[in-house]
């Protein structure tokens, strides 16, 4: 017995060790094929009317991501380069920054997404802390198959980060026809600006090939200001 329960555990330890190195492997060869690529210009910047936003509402330089909640791109993004971003140019007032629900991996996608926008109408003030701490619930070594998003966790992380929160109205709220208009306004941004990856990241009309480079956001968004 006790041979079978050290076989089981090496046995899970080896799994997870796996899952992660090819979760980096995923990482690291999106970055790489970014990096072959150039910035585009699209024809105009995303609207961000009805889009959360942090910073400076109505500065010169946009910044908007499309993103999805399930995409494990999306959080090394945000843990390694929003950050950045955040301290220089956001809250120093130089930028905004808006979040566009991009639904790429499902109805754990949608379902996530959905939660995001209740808390956006509902209480605008705590977007951001829901968001980051969605994001912060995905598991490190998380693929796009893996189920993490359920009503069990998303109600979960409201309540941690809504203190204030009507959990009967949040959940009846999930299938609200105005949540749904507005997933469908994002997702004509997605139409709109042939989105086809997660994270994209757009200054203004400027559509970053590597959303890793913060050397480049950095140069996009100099040339902006100038």
């Amino acid at each position: 017995m006790h041979k079978k329960n050290k076989l089981s555990r090496s046995l899970v330890i080896y799994t997870l060790v796996i899952i992660v190195i090819l979760v980096a492997i995923f990482v690291i060869n999106q970055k790489e094929n970014n990096m072959e690529k150039s910035n585009q210009k699209a024809a105009e910047a995303p609207s961000i009317s009805g889009q959360p936003i942090a910073g400076q509402e109505g500065s010169s330089i946009s910044i908007v991501e499309f993103g999805d909640y399930k995409c494990p791109s999306c959080k090394a993004w945000g843990e390694q380069v929003w950050p950045q971003i955040k301290q220089e140019y956001i809250d120093t007032g130089i930028a905004s920054f808006a979040y566009v629900n991009t639904l790429f991996h499902g109805e754990e996608s949608k379902l996530a997404a959905q939660a995001s926008e209740v808390v956006y109408m509902n209480y605008p003030e705590r977007f951001w802390d829901f968001h980051n701490a969605l994001f912060d619930e995905q598991p490190q070594a998380s693929l796009h198959d893996d189920l993490w998003v359920t009503e069990e966790k998303i109600l979960e992380v409201a309540q941690v980060t809504i203190p204030e929160l009507n959990t009967e109205t949040f959940m009846q709220d999930l299938t609200d026809n105005s949540i749904q208009e507005q997933l469908n306004q994002d997702q004509l941004l997605v139409s709109q600006f042939n989105i086809s990856q997660t994270p994209t990241i757009i200054i203004n009309n400027t559509v970053i090939a590597n959303p890793f480079d913060y050397n480049e956001i950095r140069k996009v968004i100099e040339q902006e200001s100038d």
